[in-house]
């Protein structure tokens, strides 16, 4: 499908949700009119019975039939609400995102933003109008944290091709992430991505069977006492001793059910959205290798992870009944926290250890799905082919996936082989620094497994480090010149390592001087070519464009270029070959109103 096509898609579907959404509303309205009907209808009858005929009284039965049949009703119809609600804000969320209003609509990751990654602020990966909001319709915490990690580093070679075919196959499938949205119950439901996995493997507290014998027995029997001595079949003094019994077992092992139900608070929130998760996985039909592997992840011991988590939620339902007040004090007689303490962990014991690795199976499925939905909503986007070896980096017509397409530029950029450096020289505003991000964001999106804003790429597994967006820091003492050489060091680490990185250097050390910045360029720059790595530096200062002469074929100059017309500067974004001619700083300067 092209682009226009999906956007027809989107509005068509969510035209239709919204007029289902409008009928359930009606059907709502009508519901609770008779609702209020019926309730009034039973108080009359109700009063008419009282007040003239007490042999009607059966007859009241039909009211409270038909009250609680409408009561139903409502239900269903709300829920059925709820999800075309649901389901037409998904589709509007889509067609923002292809209409490019998404910016600052989503999550923005800021939470996933490490302190000195090489990579993540320079790039813009997190934080708001970022790859990651654009990316981000996970509907999970464990995917959005997975689609986090893979943004934040590349995968193997053949990880990337496994996850490029299961990419292409999950973007067809609008309906399953339809179906999923509309059960998402709520950003409120989840509170830590890890807690769940971490609960269901910790050791567990209540493991003696003989025990939980115990708490059965007593339990049966001080509620079956109790209800004795109040019919007055049994005399007070049995009754008494047993409900001492029961409540001494009950206070011995008071701290550990504590310690039980405690730890399960948090983590229940989450067992809704996961059986969601695990249920519509587990019935999808899947084709490409990883998303069997993944589906296969999600059974264990002959059943499915969702029927498990299922009766593990139920299994905290059951123990919550404690706190009805009208139930509350039938569960302190029958030992209820205790008894549904000891199931909670027998669960945990049989089942526990399999938890992280379906969280784990989910975690990938959410994310690769995430990547489908831009790929769907991308199709003029490509797949990268992914080559091994020497480093490699090879676009055509590449754009930046940030940039709407009305205003995108696209560029040919070649590195590899003999070519290792290229010295981007030219005045500002002209397109250099999103040159940069351009490489460094499809790098990324490539080996994370997505498809990118080109025509074409080619490239190798390679390490991206960049120096675009630094900051100095008042509160530490760093200037900027000596935070930019820590970052510079940090790359030369990276290289030295032995992976194969791509250098993106903004501006190279132009918080100095520009003899000590061209002895210094030059020296990094060698550093990091000699050790196999390929990238981009830019600079104002024409000196450095020497330094792609004395390093023969393996560094070029590159420039881009403006042109003053009729008093204004006009950019076209275009990379030339070539050192730049001309600055426009002082154009620039004028153009604010600047008397220079």
């Amino acid at each position: 499908m092209t682009r226009h096509e999906v956007l027809e898609l989107y509005r068509d579907r969510r035209a239709s949700r919204a007029r289902d959404k409008e009928a359930r509303r009606n059907s709502l309205t009508w519901v609770a009119w008779a609702r209020l009907v019926v309730f009034f209808a039973g108080v009359v009858m109700l009063w008419f019975a009282w007040e003239t005929d007490r042999l009607s009284w059966p007859w009241l039965i039909v009211p409270l039939l038909a009250f609680s049949i409408l009561v139903g009703r409502h239900h269903r119809l709300r829920e059925a609400f709820l999800r075309a609600e649901r389901a037409e804000s998904f589709y509007a969320r889509g067609i923002d995102r292809i209409e490019e209003r998404w910016q600052g609509q989503g999550r923005t990751g800021e939470t996933f933003l490490q302190s000195g990654h090489p990579y993540a602020r320079d790039l813009d990966v997190f934080g708001r109008a970022s790859l990651f909001e654009l990316l981000a319709t996970t509907e999970s915490p464990w995917g959005e944290a997975r689609l986090a990690e893979w943004l934040k580093g590349p995968a193997a070679a053949d990880e990337v091709v496994e996850r490029q075919r299961a990419v292409r196959e999950l973007a067809a499938k609008v309906d399953l992430r339809e179906a999923i949205a509309v059960e998402r119950r709520g950003e409120e439901e989840t509170v830590d991505a890890q807690a769940l996995g971490a609960w269901a493997s910790a050791p567990p507290v209540l493991t003696a069977s003989w025990l939980r014998f115990v708490a059965l027995v007593l339990g049966l029997a001080s509620l079956s006492f109790a209800i004795a001595w109040l019919a007055s079949w049994v005399s007070r003094t049995p009754a008494l001793l047993v409900l001492a019994a029961s409540g001494a077992f009950g206070m011995l092992l008071r701290e550990r059910v504590r310690s039980v139900i405690g730890s399960v608070e948090r983590p229940a929130r989450d067992l809704t959205l996961l059986s969601v998760l695990l249920e519509r996985y587990e019935r999808e039909t899947f084709s490409c290798p990883k998303l069997l592997s993944l589906q296969t992840a999600l059974s264990a011991a002959h059943t499915t992870a969702s029927v498990q988590i299922g009766r593990l939620n139920r299994t905290i339902e059951l123990l919550d009944a404690r706190r009805n007040q009208l139930f509350a004090p039938f569960a302190a007689l029958a030992l209820w926290g205790t008894q549904f303490s000891f199931a909670l962990e027998s669960w945990r014991k049989r089942v526990g250890s399999a938890v992280p690795a379906w969280l784990d199976a989910v975690s990938d499925l959410d994310a690769l799905m995430a990547m489908g939905t831009y790929a769907f909503e991308h199709p003029d986007d490509s797949f990268p082919e992914i080559t091994t070896g020497d480093a490699f980096f090879d676009a055509v017509e590449l754009g930046h996936p940030l940039i709407p397409e009305g205003r995108l530029v696209r560029n040919d950029v070649r590195l590899g082989g003999e070519r290792r450096l290229l010295v981007v020289s030219g005045s500002n505003m002209s397109g250099k620094s999103t040159l940069l991000r351009s490489i460094g964001v499809g790098t990324v999106l490539a080996l994370a497994g997505a498809p990118v804003r080109a025509r074409s790429l080619v490239v190798s597994p390679l390490v991206v480090a960049a120096s675009i967006r630094i900051e100095d820091s008042l509160q530490d003492g760093i200037s900027h010149f000596y935070a930019e050489i820590l970052r510079l060091r940090q790359v030369m680490e990276l290289a030295s390592q032995g992976s194969s990185v791509l250098f993106l250097l903004d501006e190279i050390l132009h918080g100095t001087n520009s003899h000590d910045r061209r002895i210094g360029a030059e020296a990094v720059v060698r550093g990091l070519v000699d050790r196999g790595a390929i990238g981009l530096i830019t600079t104002h200062d024409l000196a450095l464009s020497r330094l792609a002469e004395t390093m023969n074929e393996k560094a070029a100059n590159v420039h881009f270029q403006d042109q003053i017309e009729e008093g204004k500067i006009r950019f076209d974004y275009k990379m030339r070959d070539g050192v730049v001619k001309k600055s426009n700083a002082l154009a620039l300067m004028r153009s604010v109103g600047l008397e220079v």
